[in-house]
């Protein structure tokens, strides 16, 4: 907004330059709605930038990565139905807890066995539901699977070798196994050329010492992953701080009920989207070169 701002007053570029708002990041998929309404038909873009405030990162510092930036998202609830019975009867049962331990430890071999070691995956059994007694054996047990890749390709992997094991693991145990698979985000891919014009004039605004030119990828997720799959562009991450500058509030992770945002990063992002839209919309008709 303080980049709108500047712009509108003072502004030196010639062009179209459209600042996108976007709602509903954090799973409401607020990028696919906006582009379900029309957001390119109705503005178009020849490339879209974004970024993100990450704490653990020195305070306005800037990191850029072309390629895979950050991992696909998905999410699985698997069901597994048996017999309940007496706790002090278990062979007139049939115990979906034992079975869904054994799933949870065979999950484990998904990424360690199945996914390139050169790759990155994360299978996360976040939650385990099953019972209230413990001389009661329950009926059923549930479990709530997060599932994270950088690769399209080990995304499509995750999800075939789940399932499978997931099937298997229940035929073992005689329980009956649903899987209600459902499909989150994409993976985020920052093009090369509008990756490397970014970076340029992050070091340009910046230098050499506040720029990461190729930073790690995250296995965090981000709905900007849609536009990037329609409009090049690349996503970069501002450092919100690292508890070395005396703001130690500035380096606690995002999620977390104790975060606070660094408001000196206000002056650095809204000046690197002046001077981002400065380049690439030159006054003079130099062309942007991403």
């Amino acid at each position: 907004l303080a980049a709108a701002e500047h712009l509108a007053l003072r502004g030196r570029f010639d062009g179209t330059l459209h600042l996108i708002f976007q709602p509903a990041e954090e799973g409401g998929g607020g990028a696919l709605r906006m582009m379900g309404d029309g957001l390119f038909e109705r503005f178009p873009c020849d490339a879209v930038f974004a970024m993100h405030n990450m704490p653990g990162i020195p305070q306005g510092q800037l990191v850029l990565r072309d390629g895979p930036a950050m991992a696909s998202s998905d999410y699985a609830t698997i069901e597994l139905e048996g017999m309940g019975g007496h706790g002090a009867m278990p062979h007139r049962a049939t115990d979906p807890v034992v079975a869904a331990a054994s799933v949870v430890m065979a999950l484990q071999t998904v990424v360690s066995r199945n996914v390139d070691p050169l790759q990155a995956a994360v299978v996360t059994v976040g939650a385990l539901h099953a019972g209230q007694a413990n001389n009661v054996i329950p009926a059923r047990a549930t479990l709530e699977l997060s599932v994270r890749a950088l690769d399209r390709g080990v995304r499509r992997l995750l999800e075939q070798r789940i399932r499978a094991l997931v099937e298997a693991q229940a035929a073992s145990f005689g329980v009956q196994a649903r899987i209600d698979w459902r499909a989150g985000y994409s993976v985020l891919v920052n093009t090369p050329a509008e990756t490397a014009f970014a970076r340029r004039v992050a070091l340009e605004l910046l230098g050499r010492e506040r720029v990461v030119e190729q930073g790690p990828p995250l296995t965090g997720s981000e709905d900007f992953a849609f536009m990037l799959e329609r409009v090049p562009g690349s996503y970069l991450l501002i450092g919100n701080g690292d508890g070395r500058d005396g703001h130690r509030a500035g380096a606690c992770m995002v999620h977390n009920p104790g975060y606070d945002f660094h408001d000196d990063n206000i002056a650095v992002g809204a000046a690197y989207w002046v001077l981002l839209a400065e380049r690439f919309l030159a006054a003079d008709g130099t062309p942007p070169n991403p």
